[in-house]
């Protein structure tokens, strides 16, 4: 078992996904491992993800990282839903909230009175019931309670009192600079024993007779060993693919766009706290407002437009903006590898799976594996039954999030010819079944392990047109008047709190502001 024993972890390439898993293993692992970063500051990143979801929160107070000092230190603002516009047809608009919504009980869920109370005349909108919801529109924000542990959770929970219904805090995750996100990751790492190279990696040795990875081979002829090997090289997939050939599957067929044009600008406009995602006729585009500059792209299908078309109406959105980094294209593959882990390499972030930007996952995916790998870490040596739970779960994950995905191209009723063959693909049959039973009985469910939770399913399926036949028949046994203080018992506080809280912008200025060498220094920085 010691012959076996795994000791040396070579983490190859940096970035968000290198250095998350840096920070991670050092903190728990201190002292037990042996753990090697190789980078090279030429290659640089693809820089491009700036939006994350509420798991974050998670994973950070398990690293015992003070939110006002990460929040000053990329930069950030908050983010309590995704705004998603013209996705049904132009002119449509909902919001994607991270909170719950109402009240739940066993056996019905909220959003069945709100249908109920729809039926009877009321002319409200789902989103009335949310906090996150209210507070979005208004671009207001506010922490409470802090050092609530629940607050740390992906789906809140409605606590009820006697008089009202109350909540201990907002659900909400966090817009940042990748690349100053990566820097403070890895000043994390600094002084818990990490070793950092800096270097190109030349070649990738294996054992000849099992193929697992011996070591990295550095350009200046530098050798780094390892047990584990990490792979964060990106698309490329350095490890996981082009030494291990471990296969990729595309999901291009359900997901058309494979391109984006990404840019920086700066405006006057005071930072939102929600992330845009506003479609167009081959795609959609971002809108992501930081403290000091707002990151912005272009997602489309090449099928359906060129390069110097959306680069020039990505730049058409922001006329009077001053850009602070020219538009620069990112191609991608919509997809996952057979295998996360193979052999003795496990890979995340890009060289692992991308399921586009729409849903700010990637960050959260990478998050997930580095969770994973510590709960399953092969220390007495590579166990190939680990190793496939860890690629299942892992993959369960994956699907899950890309039928979310999926979800938004196909239910839509717009005329442009990418969406048309959206909404008329056949979609994997978990999702078929997820809206059919949606749109005949008003029922969602959510399974234990999946990430995105009931509250988001209903309101993407009502904000994407799906409306529900039928609801549940126990709602018809509430009264009018009853039905009223269930429905005003929820929405008066969520106003009430929202008129109490300040601007996003002025929240940030008083709770996280970044000094202005903060994104000076970004400005000066390299990023490929």
């Amino acid at each position: 078992m010691e012959k076996n024993r795994i000791r040396k972890v070579v983490i190859a390439g940096g970035g968000t996904a290198g250095w998350v898993a840096a920070c991670a293993l050092t903190h728990q692992f201190r002292g037990l491992l042996d753990i090697t970063l190789v980078e090279s500051e030429e290659i640089g990143t693809v820089g491009v993800g700036e939006s994350t979801i509420p798991t974050i929160r998670t994973f950070h107070r398990l690293l015992q990282i003070d939110e006002r000092e990460f929040m000053q230190a990329v930069a950030g603002s908050f983010k309590l839903s995704i705004s998603f516009e013209n996705w049904r047809r132009p002119g449509d608009h909902y919001f994607h909230p991270f909170g719950t919504t109402g009240v739940n009980t066993w056996s019905c869920d909220f959003h069945q009175f709100w249908l109920e109370s729809r039926r009877r005349g009321a002319k409200s909108t789902l989103g009335d019931y949310c906090l996150e919801t209210a507070a979005s529109r208004k671009q207001r924000f506010a922490l409470f309670n802090q050092g609530d542990g629940d607050a740390q959770q992906w789906s809140m929970r409605w606590v009820q009192s006697p008089t009202t219904m109350s909540r201990s805090n907002v659900s909400y995750a966090y817009h940042f600079d990748a690349a100053l996100y990566a820097a403070f990751m890895r000043s994390k790492c600094e002084g818990r024993g990490l070793n950092r190279i800096e270097g190109k990696i030349r070649e990738v040795r294996q054992d000849p007779e099992n193929g697992f990875v011996q070591a990295l081979v550095l350009e200046d002829g530098q050798v780094v060993e390892g047990d584990l090997f990490i792979d964060c090289t990106g698309f490329r997939g350095l490890l996981i693919e082009q030494t291990l050939k471990t296969g990729f599957i595309d999901w291009n067929n359900w997901l058309p766009s494979n391109r984006a044009v990404a840019m920086q600008v700066e405006t006057d406009e005071p930072p939102v706290p929600y992330t845009r995602a506003v479609a167009h006729e081959a795609g959609w585009r971002w809108h992501i407002a930081l403290q000091h500059r707002v990151g912005c792209g272009w997602v489309f299908s090449s099928a359906h437009m060129s390069d110097d078309e959306a680069a020039a109406k990505l730049r058409a959105c922001y006329p009077d903006a001053n850009i602070v980094r020219d538009p620069w294209i990112v191609p991608f593959r919509t997809g996952r590898r057979r295998k996360v882990w193979n052999k003795n390499v496990v890979a995340l972030g890009l060289a692992s799976s991308f399921i586009e930007p729409l849903e700010s996952t990637s960050i959260h995916v990478s998050l997930s594996a580095v969770t994973k790998l510590i709960q399953m870490f092969p220390i007495a040596g590579i166990d190939e039954s680990v190793a496939e739970r860890f690629n299942d779960v892992c993959c369960a994950e994956l699907e899950h999030i890309r039928n979310f995905i999926i979800l938004h191209y196909h239910l839509n009723e717009r005329d442009e010819p990418m969406w048309k063959a959206c909404r008329e693909m056949e979609v994997p049959k978990e999702l078929a079944e997820r809206i059919r039973i949606f749109r005949e009985s008003g029922y969602a469910w959510q399974g234990e392990d999946e990430l995105f939770r009931l509250d988001s399913w209903t309101h993407c399926m009502l904000g994407q047109g799906v409306v529900p036949e039928k609801h549940h028949l126990i709602t018809r046994a509430l009264g009018d008047a009853d039905m009223k203080r269930l429905m005003d018992g929820v929405r008066a506080p969520i106003d009430q709190m929202v008129e109490a809280m300040p601007p996003h912008h002025e929240f940030l200025k008083r709770y996280c502001p970044a000094a202005p060498s903060v994104w000076t220094m970004r400005r000066k920085s390299v990023v490929g």
